[in-house]
């Protein structure tokens, strides 16, 4: 079952990958009304919150550059940005190599207890590491998923 998450993770990944490198730049920043952030700040905050889910909740330590805390965490806007971001292919880069950290890491490691339960902003509780992930496939999903709306509105 493990090696299915794994698929599983390299599947809904790889939509992300791909979505990300066919986006162009100009676009990234266009907040369409109707929305609160972008798709630069969509795509961050999926990198941010899965190396929160798989590694900081954890205990373990997060590579992610300081600035995607800063510029894509929970409860953040472009609105209110100081700064510039970084950029699509950075994104990029750092989704690709935090794949490849949780597949050198998390392997025999899905039933780890957490140091703590961790409860996200929805209310739900997790115990461990496996659950934590499998959740970070739906928190992935849903922001792609406004990727796409947001790009829709865009180009209509």
């Amino acid at each position: 079952m493990e090696q299915k998450i794994f698929e599983h993770m390299q599947t809904v990944r790889g939509i992300t990958e791909k979505s990300i490198q066919q986006i162009p730049e100009e676009l990234a920043d266009i907040i369409p009304k109707g929305f609160s952030n972008n798709i630069r700040w969509n795509f961050g905050h999926i990198a941010y919150i899965q190396e929160k889910l798989v590694f900081g909740v954890s205990g373990e330590k997060m590579t992610l550059p300081e600035a995607y805390e800063v510029f894509f965490s929970a409860g953040t806007k472009p609105a209110n940005w100081i700064g510039t971001p970084p950029s699509l292919v950075a994104i990029s880069d750092e989704l690709i190599a935090q794949k490849q950290r949780i597949e050198n890491s998390l392997p025999g490691n899905l039933q780890k207890r957490l140091p703590e339960p961790f409860t996200n902003k929805s209310g739900i509780t997790f115990h461990t590491l496996g659950e934590t992930f499998l959740f970070s496939f739906y928190h992935e999903a849903l922001h792609m998923e406004s990727i796409k709306r947001i790009y829709r509105t865009i180009k209509h």
